[in-house]
Formats: C-alpha cells, structure tokens, sequence
C-alpha cells in the first residue's frame, strides 16, 4: 500500500503533569503518546508523531467512555488545561456529555440550514408568484448577511442590524425581510431547532398602504387605449382584471376548466390562490361575453395564452404602454384590484360581500376599503337631516299647526264615537 503510514496504536503512560514535563516531551515517530495526571484522573497531554502536544480528557458517562481535547500546547498551560478538566469532569458526573454537546454544537443548523428546511416543507405551499418573493429575499437579502451563522447563535441585535441596513434604500422591502425570516423562525421552533424566535419584537418601518383608484374618466381612456393596442391577449387581461378584482397571477394561470360551462362561476385552484385556498366567485355577464370570444377563437387550455402558448408572467410591457396611451399616472395593475372593489362600494355593496368576491379570509383585509363608505354614509346622513329639515319647516308653519290641531282633535272625537259605538250591545239577527 502506497503513501504515508498511519501511525500505530498509541500508547498511555501516568504521570504527574506539569510545565517542565510538557514542555521536555519528545514525539516517538510512528504512534501517538498519551501521559496521564497521577492526581487528575483522566486528564492528560497528548503528543503525535509530528511533534503536536494537545491536552485531553478521558472520562465516562451513561456508561460510555469518551475522550475529549481541551486545547493544544502552549496555547493553553498545564494550570488553564487543569482547570477545564476539573470542569468538564464535574459535567460528566452529573450526567453531561462535553463531547457530545460539542458535537452537537458543530452539527448545529446555520441560517442557511434553515433556508433548505424552509425551501423544503414550506415554500411549495405558497403560490408562484409568493415562491420567487420569497427566494429573491433570501438570496439577495438575508443568506448574504447572516447566512453562515448557526441559527441558534443568532439574535435580536444580529436581525434589528440587518433590517436597519436594508432600510436605507428599501424601507418597505426591509419590513418583508422581517415578516419572512420571523415565520422561518417560528418553524425552526415547531422543528425544535431552537426555542426563542430572535425576529420578534423588530420595529418595523411605517408604511402607507396605496389608495389609488382610477376614476371613471381614467377608466374610459384606459378602455379605449385598450381597443387600439395591438397586443389583444395581454390587454384582454387588463380588461378582465378590471371585471373581476382579482390577482395578476390568477389571471395568468386561468385556464378553461376552471369555470362552468356557461362561463358565469370561476373556481379557483387553491394553487393559484394567495391564500392557499379554493375560490369560487360568480362573473359578470361582460367577463362571460369576454370569455366566449376568446373560447370561440382560441385552441390552449390557458384562457390567456402568450405566443409560446405557456400562461404569461408579466404583461408589464403592455400595461406602461396603455397607461401613457391613457395619460394615466401612478397606477399599478394591482391597482386595478383596488378600483374593482371602490366600484363595488359606491354601488353600496356590503364589505364582508366584497371580501367574498376579492376572495380575502380575514375581514381585516377588506376593512382598508372601508373609509370609501364615507361619501355614501355622508349622502344617507344628509338624506335623513333633508327629512328632519322638511319635518320642522311644516312644524313651524302656523297654517300647518293649526290644520294639525283641527285634525287632531276630529281625530280623537272619531276614537270616542268609536269606542263609545264599540260599548253599545249588539244585536245579532237570527
């Protein structure tokens, strides 16, 4: 067998262990040399072939032998060495393994650990579009800054550090980091990797939730730069995420087996949903007649095909085209969502319906619509004061009081006569 030769078996000897001994021993080439203390039991130097000095310690637990190294010599002295093994024999007696908590702590999972576990069991539940959010914010944002770290070495200031440096440029994006790495971190707990969620407690950046809704001249030049674009497909998505309020992605990933065969219920796979939920919501007799035409003309199984026939990802190209077309401004097309749901309340649409329709879960999602019920609440409480006004203006008529007088009086004078006609005895014709 070719190559250098293994050294063989060591060999132990005891002694007392001290500077001058360490320090005069010498290597026996071939084997490794363990001394052990005549006072200390188990604590030893050990000594290679090569020349390398390393203090040791042997000891037992759970009736097991184990060995352990403290350190090498001269970065540590015989007193520092003494001083750990009396330690870690203390350890040891009482039921702790040093070895096997230092094993554990090398094998502890890192940041990066987590990101595969994350990658693994809770990303393929998320949509696609969730899916690539949150990979993009793990590759770009967090394994470059704390990746390496072991994760149960990390801590609130390591997480406020990072978040506090993405804020500089994107406050907002820097909010998401936090949101992600806290709900990684709420599964490493459920997988007991660790016991307290270091993401908890961030303060996070202030943010002003959009409020653009296009009003109902912006959507008729919107509709008519819609007719003169040349690319219907991807136009045809804007006009049906104006009929129906729903996601970009979900308006991609349509296809023609998600609706009934009179085109008027859309079921939603819960695969496409942001919620992870199945969604069925009726549509409008436009998204129906939208939906026959293209059914009539179009051969793919997606109802928006693009020109390589896959579903599109973006028609962002389309939609800033339109927009100048449209001389709209600061319009996103998620804020076709929005607009969706403002048309709804100013027909007078409850919120817990248009929740329903925009397929939300939680109520506190759709209440951000619902300062738009000011104008028609404001309308009714006018209404009512109109009322009231026209009730006190007849009041303080005097004609008004004195024909209310009269009429009031002949009234009470017709429930005498009738009570009075009502006490008279009846008689009954046989």
């Amino acid at each position: 067998m070719s190559g250098a030769s293994c050294p063989r078996t060591g060999t132990s000897r005891t002694q007392r262990i001290t500077d001058n001994f360490v320090k005069g021993l010498s290597p026996d080439p071939g084997k490794n040399v363990v001394t052990y203390d005549d006072r200390l039991t188990g604590f030893g130097i050990r000594i290679t072939p090569r020349g390398h000095k390393a203090f040791i310690l042997r000891y037992r637990v759970a009736g097991r032998e184990r060995r352990i190294t403290i350190g090498s010599y001269p970065h540590w002295t015989v007193a520092a060495a003494r001083l750990r093994a009396s330690e870690l024999k203390r350890d040891a007696d009482i039921g702790i393994d040093p070895l096997g908590l230092r094993e554990a702590d090398r094998n502890a999972p890192t940041v990066l650990d987590l990101f595969d576990r994350y990658c693994t069991d809770h990303l393929p539940k998320k949509s696609v579009s969730g899916q690539k959010e949150d990979l993009s914010l793990w590759r770009r944002k967090i394994l470059p800054q704390i990746g390496r770290m072991k994760l149960a070495d990390l801590r609130y200031a390591d997480v406020d550090a990072m978040h506090r440096q993405i804020s500089r440029d994107t406050p907002t994006l820097a909010n998401r980091v936090i949101a992600l790495l806290r709900k990684s971190c709420n599964l490493a707990i459920k997988w007991e990797w660790i016991e307290r969620n270091p993401a908890v407690g961030i303060t996070l950046n202030p943010e002003n939730k959009r409020d653009r809704f296009l009003t109902e001249d912006e959507l008729d030049r919107l509709f008519r730069a819609l007719e003169r674009h040349p690319e219907q497909t991807s136009c045809d998505i804007v006009r049906f995420l104006i009929y129906t309020g729903c996601r970009c992605g979900e308006a991609f990933r349509a296809r023609w087996d998600q609706f009934d065969d009179d085109l008027r219920i859309w079921t939603k796979p819960a695969a496409t949903t942001k919620q992870r939920k199945l969604h069925r919501v009726p549509v409008s007799s436009a998204v129906t007649q939208l939906l026959s035409i293209r059914r009539a003309y179009g051969t793919s199984e997606w109802v928006f095909p693009s020109h390589t026939g896959a579903p599109f990802v973006s028609i962002k190209k389309t939609w800033a085209s339109v927009s100048r077309t449209a001389l709209i401004e600061d319009v996103r097309l998620h804020d076709l969502r929005h607009t969706f749901a403002s048309l709804l309340v100013s027909r007078g649409v409850s919120l817990p319906i248009i929740g329903a329709m925009l397929g939300h879960t939680q109520p506190q999602t759709t209440a951000r619509y619902a300062h738009l019920f000011d104008v028609p609440l404001a309308a009714a409480a006018e209404a009512v004061c109109d009322s009231l006004g026209q009730a006190r203006t007849n009041e303080d008529n005097p004609k008004n009081r004195l024909h209310s007088s009269v009429e009031a009086a002949h009234s009470s004078s017709s429930v005498s006569k009738m009570m009075t006609d009502r006490s008279k005895p009846r008689h009954i014709k046989r």
